[in-house]
């Protein structure tokens, strides 16, 4: 199991009382599949992204990514983490104006202590269907295409965990269809253990298996097909 999340409790302060984010949520999501986590706005949902990503430590549970218990570890050791093993694609793709697509995703390399992975670079291009597209700058894409940039740059490090926050948002049905079959694909073919939370139910059939969220509880994953 390559993403493991175990009866995670998550509270916020709100004024003299805390709020629960998620409760007792348990999630595994195996390599090579994709979860869907759907659910009203304010219903956690965002929430357990975070946790999964170790962006937030819960109060309570265990985050297991690729077999690595992450409690105790500290700020520096989940960031190593994050940088090796766990992809994220922001629901906007924030690609820096100044580079191109394969600069955009060369930089992540180094931040992995990879070197410049032009190579790298370019054959992930190529997976999301845009290594014609290499030389261009954010201002010369358009919204499908740099969501698919978004989406390579995520995959540079070879992550064991890819984290997706509603791809879809910004983009019409077609496309929205195409980036969500494109991560699909992706998850197969690089075996990444890939949870997707959208707003958007029309595009849950690409998915393996279906997490609802409501009011901080997680309905137990059905298979969709």
């Amino acid at each position: 199991m390559s993403l493991e999340l175990t009866d995670i409790t998550l509270t916020y302060a709100d004024g003299d009382t805390r709020l629960t984010a998620l409760d007792r949520v348990t999630l595994q999501v195996p390599k090579g599949s994709l979860t869907a986590v759907v659910g009203p706005s304010g219903s956690g949902k965002s929430s357990l992204l975070a946790v999964a990503a170790t962006l937030i430590t819960p109060d309570a549970g265990t985050v297991t990514v690729d077999g690595a218990a992450t409690a105790g570890l500290s700020r520096g050791e989940l960031a190593e983490l994050r940088r090796h093993r766990i992809g994220i694609v922001f629901q906007q793709p924030n690609l820096l104006p100044s580079l191109t697509a394969a600069e955009q995703l060369q930089v992540m390399a180094r931040m992995g202590g990879r070197g410049a992975g032009r190579s790298r670079a370019l054959e992930l291009l190529d997976a999301v269907g845009l290594v014609d597209q290499a030389h261009r700058r954010p201002h010369q894409l358009s919204g499908g295409q740099r969501q698919r940039v978004n989406i390579a740059r995520a995959l540079m490090n070879d992550p064991t965990v890819l984290l997706v926050d509603e791809p879809t948002s910004a983009l019409d049905h077609e496309r929205g269809a195409a980036v969500v079959e494109l991560i699909a694909r992706l998850t197969r073919e690089r075996a990444t253990a890939t949870v997707l939370v959208t707003h958007d139910r029309a595009h849950l059939t690409a998915a393996d298996r279906v997490a609802e969220v409501h009011d901080g509880r997680l309905r137990r994953p059905a298979p969709t097909g």
